[in-house]
């Protein structure tokens, strides 16, 4: 079984989804590892507490939790660099899919689908693609987010008529309906959240300094391994 792990990153130019698809062998031991990436921020900068959340924003502009390392960008990279290698030493596997909102908006003004719901449904064909490949089923946990009951009735049509689109298909692989956790509680949904945070940073081009730039090369290049798909719709 794979427990894929979803959430979502977006700005005004693109809208991504990202999904961490997890072995049901590996996910104890990446939630304790991840737990161990905490430990080891509090014992070098305390304030935090065992339940603090490993949240791309939050880490990024030292908000919340992280407040007190505003001043320490270095200390911030460093446990981001941390949970990344964690994600990229246990034996997952990444999607990435998004949707460009100028060209949606451009093209089909006011009358198109949210894009979360697009991107979505482009994601559960690249799951159901991988896990068909592996011969595997997947249960699907995504972050809490509006519309819940609406995405859980799409995926319920995805298995009976199937997908729209160019690579349409009948989604055959997702077991019962699609769950969505708190990513505070979940370490597992605070992992897809840092990956999906920095690649939609790094695809819009966020930081213009080189050494920030840089910075966010190096942190990436950590899961790229882990990456089977990555892909933005162009409207």
């Amino acid at each position: 079984m794979l427990l894929t792990y979803v959430d979502e990153s977006h700005s005004s130019e693109v809208y991504f989804l990202g999904a961490v698809l997890c072995p049901e062998t590996e996910a104890i031991s990446l939630t304790a590892a991840l737990d161990e990436v905490v430990w080891k921020a509090i014992g070098a900068y305390g304030r935090m507490t065992p339940e603090t959340e490993l949240h791309g924003y939050d880490i990024f502009h030292a908000k919340r939790d992280w407040k007190h390392l505003s001043h320490m960008p270095r200390a911030r990279i460093g446990v981001y660099a941390d949970a990344l290698q964690v994600i990229a030493d246990h034996d997952v596997k990444i999607i990435l899919t998004g949707v460009d909102l100028v060209g949606l908006q451009r093209r089909y003004g006011d009358n198109h689908d949210h894009p979360h719901s697009i991107a979505l449904t482009h994601l559960l064909e690249r799951v159901d693609e991988f896990a068909e490949r592996s011969g595997e089923l997947t249960l699907v946990i995504a972050d809490e987010c509006e519309g819940q009951d609406g995405y859980r009735r799409e995926l319920r049509q995805y298995r009976t008529a199937g997908t729209w689109g160019y690579k349409a298909r009948k989604i055959n692989t997702v077991v019962d309906t699609m769950h969505f956790a708190s990513s505070a509680a979940s370490r597992l949904l605070q992992a897809v959240d840092l990956v999906t945070f920095l690649y939609h940073r790094i695809h819009i081009g966020a930081d213009n300094d080189p050494r920030a730039k840089k910075a966010n090369d190096q942190l990436w290049v950590r899961v790229t391994p882990r990456v089977v798909h990555q892909r933005v719709w162009y409207p």
